[in-house]
């Protein structure tokens, strides 16, 4: 084994995750210079962005995608670094494990802790004062779910008879007791932090935790915004997110540094100190707890 970290196969992980950014055209410079996660009206934002754009895609020229397409692709790239990495840690956290898009409204009452709100949805659905009591707020759709789905008796009782049909009767880690899977995770894809995607964030992850029956998912952020003061209104605080990873935080906190905006650099190595704010090779680590 090399000891250079760049051979891990987390960092060659995360080349290929800025390299899929790169090719679908979602990580890339306009012909005006600006970097499409760049906020162009503010000259911090754009030096920052172009900080990272020089260290993980020079190469990348472009013309910013729409919004909704953007993030749409980001999504499912998010999802692939997932599927690719989290089976490389199998033997920290056994299990089986589905990575999915959010799809519907309601894709995560097909899980086990959610699936009451199918119910309620209907209950809803037929009764307009109730609609009007209960509001939209149980309607969450993950934009990545990682899914773990109940395992049969057989591999429960691999070394020893650990379950029978007298005990255990109610977990839903057990296939015999239920088929639904798990949220194992919720991740919320926000390309950058403009208007009100930040509150946006909070609120599906407060929804998460209020409707939820049994364990609680982990609850994620995955960014590309540059700006630590807007990085920051999301992830200081605590209760609600878990943390906050970006696409490129080492390359970010180098541009910071380098950059002429000291108070920038406080907060953001603040958030990395905190333990609010990381990078995305660590996410799928922190999964696997």
């Amino acid at each position: 084994m090399k000891d250079d970290a760049s051979e891990a196969f987390l960092g060659q992980a995360r080349r290929s995750f800025h390299a899929a950014l790169i090719a679908n055209g979602i990580l890339a410079t306009n012909q005006a210079g600006i970097p499409s996660i760049a906020d162009g009206s503010s000259a911090s934002s754009v030096a920052f962005a172009k900080g990272i754009m020089d260290r993980v895609a020079r190469e990348a020229i472009g013309a910013r995608l729409a919004g909704q397409m953007a993030g749409h692709k980001f999504e499912t790239i998010v999802g692939e670094f997932l599927e690719t990495t989290l089976p490389k840690l199998q033997h920290i956290r056994p299990g089986t494990f589905e990575v999915a898009k959010g799809g519907s409204r309601l894709a995560i009452a097909a899980c086990e802790q959610y699936a009451h709100l199918s119910s309620l949805a209907e209950a809803v659905a037929n009764n307009a004062d109730l609609a009007v009591m209960i509001g939209m707020d149980y309607l969450i759709k993950p934009d990545v779910m990682v899914l773990r789905h109940p395992e049969p008796d057989d591999v429960i009782n691999a070394t020893e008879q650990v379950v029978d049909s007298q005990c255990a009767t109610l977990t839903g880690m057990r296939s015999a007791n239920s088929n639904l899977p798990l949220l194992h995770a919720s991740v919320s894809c926000k390309w950058t932090m403009r208007s009100d995607r930040a509150q946006n964030a909070r609120s599906e992850a407060l929804n998460l935790v209020r409707n939820r029956k049994e364990r609680l998912p982990h609850i994620v952020v995955v960014t590309a915004e540059p700006t630590p003061g807007r990085l920051a209104s999301l992830a200081l605080g605590t209760g609600d997110i878990d943390c906050v990873y970006h696409i490129a935080l080492n390359e970010l906190r180098e541009a910071v540094q380098e950059s002429r905006f000291s108070d920038s650099d406080e907060l953001l190595t603040m958030m990395i100190v905190g333990r609010r704010l990381r990078d995305i090779a660590d996410l799928p680590l922190d999964l696997a707890v």
